[in-house]
């Protein structure tokens, strides 16, 4: 089955115009365009967290595997329970445990003493509470009526999960909590996707890395630092490449390098139209490649696509080279697009809603991300306010910031008081 062309899916879009995009439509192309991968492993489920999980597991055992009780208490049958105004007198014929079961019959008017997950001994369908009891005797207790209903207390088998039921779907993301249900269910190893590779690096002249002198007019690279943390979070292995020079000759051996070896490739700056742009041309010579110009800020100028080197093809992510616009297209564009190559089920980003503390200036006809602090006001409302300066170069503002306020395509002004969309950072960034 052939996938289809950059070209292919653009011409589905009314309106396309790439020096006019708006986000929303650069999201739906590249949703359309990448696919997953299909490369998938075995691990130990110590190995699984954070993994994309290959298919669907099936429960083989019943969850809990017998009734059990959910309290300390008393175990007995529904048929003794008293009247809502009346007590009645139980006699204790023995003790259930966890892990030790009590196998005598049970007769009317008797009850066996039973803690917390010890299987329900035959007869019994109700447990009342340890402290809603009086004892009486030595081997006797007082039940109240009106305390406890018919059932109550009782886990029933299969209540968590029932044999042949799936338990975790394909595609779930493997949090701590699916550790533990794997555990109780007697599994040791659990399919995953491979983990995707993703190569990056910065191209500039004017761009050093860390340990290397400053000369005039140079800055240290910042933006494979960032993209390091970003990539991590998602669970990726990563080949930085390091600085390329914006030469043409050490640009194309950088992309093909990058495609032979990796399964995504991003690249921050030189995707606008200046003259030193060499990567704009070798994006194009080696593979499927679009440049646009998308409706937002920061971040307009983009490339994305398909290039090709030795039989080898991996997706292409040219992002700009401003530092706070390599994280927000990142996160609105190249992030789901990973996800999604991962095999993982992948919603859009959750945006909260929140009174915004003072005016921001907006025009119509983009999107807009600013950098926020997002807290509680005194009336326990959610409040935002921006970080100041909100220039693409200013890295330090994302640094302060715990949320970005998202202004829609066809937002106008917003007054102090209005209602804002915010993203957290928290669990993202």
């Amino acid at each position: 089955m052939s996938h289809p062309t950059l070209q292919d899916v653009v011409s589905c879009l009314s309106g396309y115009d790439p020096n006019a995009l708006p986000v929303a439509q650069a999201q739906q192309i590249i949703k359309s365009f990448v696919t997953p991968l299909h490369a998938i492993e075995k691990v130990a489920i110590r190995s699984a967290l954070d993994r994309v999980l290959a298919a669907d597991i099936i429960s083989g055992i019943n969850v809990p595997a017998h009734d059990n009780s959910a309290m300390d208490g008393y175990a007995f049958a529904s048929s003794d329970l008293p009247a809502a105004d009346a007590t009645r007198e139980l006699r204790v014929v023995g003790a259930a445990f966890a892990g030790r079961a009590w196998e005598g019959e049970l007769k009317a008017g008797e009850c066996v003493q039973i803690m917390t997950g010890a299987v329900m001994p035959a007869g019994c369908d109700t447990v009342v509470p340890q402290e809603f009891i009086e004892q009486t005797g030595a081997q006797a207790i007082s039940l109240p009526g009106g305390v406890v209903r018919a059932g109550d207390n009782r886990r029933l088998k299969g209540e968590d999960l029932a044999a042949g039921q799936p338990a975790l779907q394909k595609g779930r993301i493997i949090r701590p909590a699916d550790l533990g249900l794997l555990a109780s269910l007697g599994i040791a190893e659990v399919p995953v996707q491979r983990r995707l590779r993703v190569a990056f690096f910065s191209t500039g002249d004017e761009l050093r890395s860390i340990g290397e002198p400053l000369d005039e007019g140079c800055v240290y690279d910042s933006n494979r630092y960032t993209l390091y943390g970003m990539l991590s979070r998602l669970g990726c292995d990563f080949i930085d490449m390091g600085v390329v020079k914006d030469d043409p000759a050490a640009l194309e051996a950088a992309f093909r390098s990058a495609c032979e070896n990796a399964d995504a490739i991003i690249t921050s700056g030189g995707v606008s139209v200046g003259a030193a742009d060499y990567t704009r041309d070798m994006m194009a010579k080696l593979g499927d490649v679009t440049f646009w110009k998308i409706g937002m800020r920061p971040g307009r100028p983009m490339a994305f696509g398909k290039i090709h080197s030795a039989g080898r093809s991996a997706y292409l992510f040219g992002l700009p080279g401003n530092p706070v616009a390599v994280m927000v297209t990142f996160y609105f564009f190249a992030r789901e697009a990973l996800l999604h190559m991962m095999g993982a089920d992948s919603e859009p980003l959750p945006l909260l809603q929140a009174r915004s503390e003072g005016a921001i200036r907006k025009k119509p006809g983009r999107t807009e991300y600013q950098r926020g602090i997002l807290y509680r006001a005194t009336d326990g409302s959610r409040q935002v306010r921006i970080t100041g300066s909100q220039g693409s170069g200013i890295l330090r503002s994302m640094s302060q910031a715990n949320c970005m306020v998202v202004l829609g395509h066809e937002l106008g002004n917003v007054q102090a008081g209005d209602m804002v969309d915010v993203l957290p950072f928290e669990g993202l960034i």
